[in-house]
C-alpha cells in the first residue's frame, strides 16, 4: 500500500500551484481522499477532503481559493489558487479504506511574499 504526493514547489503570493496523489496497492475501495498540511510548529490540519458521495469539506483557510478533484478511484488532485505565505507547510495525502487511513510522505509547498 502506497500513497504518493507529487506536485512540490516554491511559487510567490498569489500564484497557483498543483498537487496530486496517487493511492497504489492491495487497497479496498477506497472511501475517502483528502490532503492536510502541517506548517512548521503547528499541528497538522485538514484542508480538503472528498467522500465517497458527500460534498467535498474544506478547511475555511482555503475555501474558495482550492478545489478538490477525485480524479479516479485512486487518484485526487488539489488545485491551489492565489496561495499565501501562509500556505506554506508540507502537504499529505490521505487514503482511506475499511482498514484504516494510509499517508504519504509529504511535499513541500513554500509561497514567498
Amino acid at each position: 500500500v502506497q500513497v504518493m504526493e507529487s506536485g512540490r514547489g516554491l511559487v510567490q503570493a498569489g500564484g497557483s500551484m498543483r498537487l496530486s496523489c496517487t493511492a497504489s496497492g492491495s487497497f479496498e475501495s477506497i472511501k475517502a481522499m483528502g490532503w492536510y498540511r502541517q506548517a512548521p510548529g503547528k499541528q497538522r490540519e485538514l484542508v480538503a477532503a472528498n467522500r465517497y458521495n458527500v460534498r467535498p469539506i474544506y478547511a475555511d483557510s482555503v475555501k474558495g481559493r482550492f478545489t478538490i478533484s477525485r480524479d479516479s478511484a485512486t487518484t485526487v488532485s488539489l488545485e491551489m489558487k492565489s496561495l499565501e505565505p501562509e500556505d506554506t507547510a508540507v502537504y499529505y495525502c490521505n487514503a482511506a479504506d475499511s482498514r484504516g487511513e494510509f499517508w504519504g510522505q509529504g511535499t513541500q509547498v513554500t509561497v514567498s511574499s
